[in-house]
């Protein structure tokens, strides 16, 4: 389970889920609002969650020039690691666009590209209802789980989702736990795909 463009007030209750059903999960922290609730970041580590860049200011790197990119990416990386004392080694590029100039820089940066598989348009559907049967729907095993915990509504379907999809025997990892604990600097990541080795059981 990912979430992005936090962190914001509805992370806190986010929080109190996923340590409520003993789940740890992926971050994509937009730089502006680690700068605004630096104590959510530090709660996020703290909690064993893993966190990780989404850009400063939620910009379209795969459009942007190599001076853009840098900044954005340094600045949130700093804002991080002031709020929490973790350096991200992953990124998710905003709306998942992606360039040749993003792949070299972050592969100077030492993050590695992570995008999804599971797209439940939270974004668009502020309806709790409506997220938990499209995760539902969608998930298979080694998928990558796309959600906001900027939005109280997809927040509210994190319980329904955790109960059923653990009713099916899922286990809930980070995604460098999920592709084996290290991962390669640009290098993008969808999916585990068949066959590879996950990195818990």
């Amino acid at each position: 389970m990912t979430f992005d463009d936090g962190p914001a007030e509805s992370t806190g209750r986010l929080l109190e889920i996923l340590a409520a059903h003993h789940v740890r999960a992926t971050f994509f922290i937009v730089g502006e609002q680690a700068a605004k609730y630096p104590d959510l970041v530090r709660r996020e580590t703290a909690a064993g969650h893993q966190v990780a860049d989404h850009s400063y200011t939620h910009a379209d790197l795969g459009k942007a020039s190599t001076k853009k990119i840098m900044s954005e990416l340094t600045r949130t990386q700093e804002a991080i690691r002031r709020a929490s004392g973790v350096t991200p080694v992953m990124l998710r590029p905003p709306y998942g666009s992606v360039s040749k100039r993003l792949t070299a820089i972050t592969q100077r940066m030492g993050l590695a590209q992570v995008l999804w598989t599971v797209d439940p348009l939270d974004w668009e559907h502020r309806d709790t209802g409506y997220v938990e049967r499209r995760v539902l729907k969608a998930v298979r095993p080694g998928y990558i789980v796309l959600m906001h915990d900027i939005h109280p509504t997809t927040v509210e379907a994190v319980p329904a989702i955790i109960e059923k999809l653990a009713a099916k025997g899922y286990t809930f990892v980070t995604v460098p736990e999920l592709f084996g604990g290290s991962l390669t600097p640009g290098k993008e990541y969808v999916q585990l795909k068949s066959g590879e080795r996950q990195g818990l059981p």
